[in-house]
């Protein structure tokens, strides 16, 4: 799930004439120089861009994360982002219950969690459109209820496995256009500056703690209610998020409208290739994905690595939250505690860093040790935010959401692949070898994005120029 170049603003945009001497001193004030025009168009048409290397010119705070609650808008996505996720983690714990009470199967049962994957990249390549080309609350509302109609059908008895199964696949394949066109729907509802920052913050710092409330809830639920009890409760959370979204929000304009004809498969392939056809964005992209493809290694490992080193239960459940532990801290500071220009400075050092604490698993470290590497590495996160500024910033309006919908696409995908490959390396290789090759790999990979990110810095400075 981007970022314009560190540093402050570069040299001043006057030219100085080039002399071997200096002039003769003359009695009338010489004249300045004429100003230098851009020599060809500027790149993507945002000549009038801010520096994306720096923080917004306005750079005041913006009262945090309280000046982002005082917007209304923001105040029902928020709440209906919080239902429909605490409805997904129950739902995917119990539905993953139920495949394995119906089957008896760990291959079914562990399928069914993966399938929450696997769809990202289709949903999110092929309908991305749909982000642009129709009003934002009108896909927010129609996804969510798109949803609860497939859930509801999980619901009924007389449902397959198969159909259980491929209902996950329809509601993963959903999950980006919503993402993607709510993160584009955020521009218009908070800005572009540093209320977007905060509040894309705000709803990360919910997801993360899904991680560490969610499937306790639904585990709960499960000792009072049936599978499809639970699952019912999906249905209910997925209903309210789509009443607030089209009671809390405004109906805005699409940003396309369909006005580049064609149908919509074209369109979202298009966007798809606009974004990774342009250096920039294909850079700040791949530096959402990469640190993300790897950090997931110690968490799909974490139950045979706490079998190796003789640990219980408990220990495992720490294994399982620390790094989310880290990343909300790690967060919560960054947000509150660093300005806009601050966030921008740190990105890409901790970007580069934020893998190296997995190489202390090359020690087979005890519980503590390795607690307290993924919590680092969770906090290594904290790039993240001066990320989505510089994302925003190198995105044209009208492919926003596309953009939106395939960072969206790229990150969940990049997990998912990233914990398959972990534990297939895993099958060859002791499990603390494959976690610090994984810290190893992932910094070398980081390292040569931040090169790249650095050197598309001087395109965008020139844009701004002209």
């Amino acid at each position: 799930m981007s970022r314009k170049s560190m540093e402050g603003r570069g040299p001043s945009s006057k030219l100085r004439p080039c002399r071997a001497t200096p002039p003769p001193r003359r009695a009338h004030p010489a004249k300045s120089p004429p100003r230098r025009r851009c020599p060809r168009p500027c790149p993507l048409g945002r000549a009038s861009s801010p520096d994306p290397g720096s923080a917004p010119e306005a750079g005041p705070r913006t009262g945090g994360y309280r000046a982002v609650f005082a917007v209304r808008e923001f105040r029902a996505v928020f709440a209906a982002h919080l239902l429909s996720l605490l409805g997904v983690v129950v739902s995917e714990l119990a539905l993953t219950v139920l495949v394995y009470d119906l089957t008896g199967s760990p291959l079914l049962s562990a399928l069914t969690f993966a399938l929450g994957f696997l769809p990202y990249i289709v949903g999110g390549t092929l309908f991305a459109g749909v982000a642009d080309r129709y009003p934002a609350r009108r896909v927010l509302v129609t996804c969510d209820l798109v949803c609860a109609g497939c859930v509801a059908v999980m619901v009924l008895p007389g449902t397959p496995v198969a159909g259980l199964l491929a209902l996950r696949c329809v509601v993963a394949a959903i999950a980006p256009v919503f993402t993607g066109t709510r993160t584009a729907a955020l521009t218009d509802i908070l800005g572009e500056g540093d209320l977007y920052v905060l509040g894309r913050s705000l709803l990360r710092l919910v997801s993360q703690s899904a991680v560490l409330v969610g499937f306790g809830a639904g585990g709960l639920l499960l000792t009072a209610l049936s599978p499809r009890g639970a699952i019912t409760v999906t249905v209910v959370t997925f209903l309210c998020s789509a009443g607030l979204l089209r009671l809390g929000t405004r109906d805005r304009p699409a940003r396309t409208g369909g006005d580049a004809g064609g149908t919509l498969l074209k369109e979202s392939l298009a966007g798809a290739r606009a974004v990774l056809g342009d250096r920039r964005m294909r850079g700040l992209l791949l530096l959402f994905w990469v640190p993300a493809f790897f950090v997931v290694a110690p968490e799909a490992l974490a139950a045979p690595y706490a079998d190796a080193i003789g640990a219980g239960p408990a220990a495992l459940g720490l294994l399982m939250s620390a790094m989310a532990v880290g990343h909300i801290g790690a967060e919560l500071y960054v947000a509150t505690a660093l300005g806009p220009r601050a966030r921008s400075r740190i990105v890409l050092p901790v970007a580069a860093l934020g893998l190296l604490p997995l190489v202390l698993y090359a020690f087979r470290p005890g519980v503590a040790p390795t607690v307290a590497a993924l919590v680092l590495a969770g906090a290594g996160a904290a790039y993240i935010i001066g990320l989505d500024q510089w994302f925003v910033e190198a995105v044209p309006e009208h492919l926003r959401g596309r953009a939106m919908t395939l960072l969206t696409a790229g990150l969940m995908t990049a997990q998912g692949v990233g914990m398959a490959l972990a534990g297939l390396a895993a099958e060859f290789f002791p499990v603390h070898q494959v976690v610090a090759c994984a810290g190893v790999a992932g910094t070398v990979c980081t390292l040569l994005l931040v090169v790249e990110v650095r050197r598309t810095r001087v395109r965008y400075r020139s844009a701004r120029r002209c």
